[in-house]
C-alpha cells in the first residue's frame, strides 16, 4: 500500500461538551451518525467519546487533503468500534466517492481522550 495522505487533529472536549449544551439534537446529528451517537450517549464521559470522533473526522479530512464540507460532510466519515474495540472508518456519501476517485482503500485511525482533550490521527491509504 501508498501513502495518500496523514492527518492529525487535537479538540478541548469542553468545546464539544459546550456545543452540545447550546445545541442540542442539532449540533448531534450534523455532526455524528446514529451509530456514533449511539456508542457514545451511554458512556459515563460522553462528550469525551464525542471530542475523539470529531477529532477523528477532521484528521480523515486533513488525510485526504480536503476538509469538512469540501469533500465530505461531518456524517459521510464515521467512525465506530470492532468488536474488539478498535476504532474504524466507515465512509459514505461524498467521502466515499472522493477516496474511490483518489484510490483511497484503506484509512486508519488512532483516538485518545482524557478529561480536557482528545485527539485522532488518520492515514489514508492507497
Amino acid at each position: 500500500m501508498e501513502l495518500h495522505g496523514i492527518g492529525i487533529d487535537l479538540i478541548e472536549t469542553e468545546r464539544i461538551a459546550d456545543s452540545i449544551a447550546r445545541f442540542g439534537e442539532r449540533f448531534l446529528n450534523r455532526v455524528f451518525t446514529e451509530r456514533e451517537q449511539a456508542y457514545c450517549r451511554p458512556n459515563k464521559h460522553a462528550n469525551r467519546h464525542y471530542a475523539a470522533r470529531f477529532a477523528a473526522k477532521e484528521a480523515v479530512a486533513k488525510a485526504f487533503g480536503t476538509g469538512i464540507g469540501a469533500d465530505a460532510d461531518w456524517t459521510d466519515i464515521e467512525i465506530l468500534r470492532r468488536p474488539n474495540g478498535e476504532p474504524e472508518v466507515h465512509l459514505h456519501g461524498a467521502a466515499a466517492a472522493y477516496a474511490a476517485h483518489q484510490g483511497i482503500r484503506t484509512v486508519l485511525i488512532s483516538l485518545t481522550h482524557a478529561d480536557a482533550y482528545a485527539a485522532a490521527q488518520a492515514l489514508a491509504l492507497r
